[in-house]
């Protein structure tokens, strides 16, 4: 591999079997789920990206969340800020 190759990424399967939380930290959200991790074999350099599965009820659960979440962050800022013209 020489440097201007870009190095080979390893692709995962990550299933999403119960979400625990999510909170938010220093720029970040946090999400504590338990999830099956599989390794995704090599195919070809046409690889696709590594996949999350997540059953459609927890991605309500995390749409709430995040939407909770992005409230509080909001609450944080100036109030010339919260109207969304920057």
């Amino acid at each position: 591999m020489t440097f201007d190759e870009e190095p080979r990424v390893k692709t995962y399967d990550i299933e999403v079997q119960r979400l625990k939380s999510i909170k938010h930290d220093k720029g970040q959200f946090a999400l504590a789920i338990d999830a099956l991790v599989l390794a995704r074999p090599a195919r070809d350099e046409n690889e696709t990206p590594t996949c999350l599965l997540l059953p459609v009820e927890h991605a309500r659960t995390l749409l709430i969340l995040l939407k909770q979440q992005l409230a509080e962050l909001d609450k944080l800022q100036p109030r010339s800020r919260r109207s969304g013209r920057c």
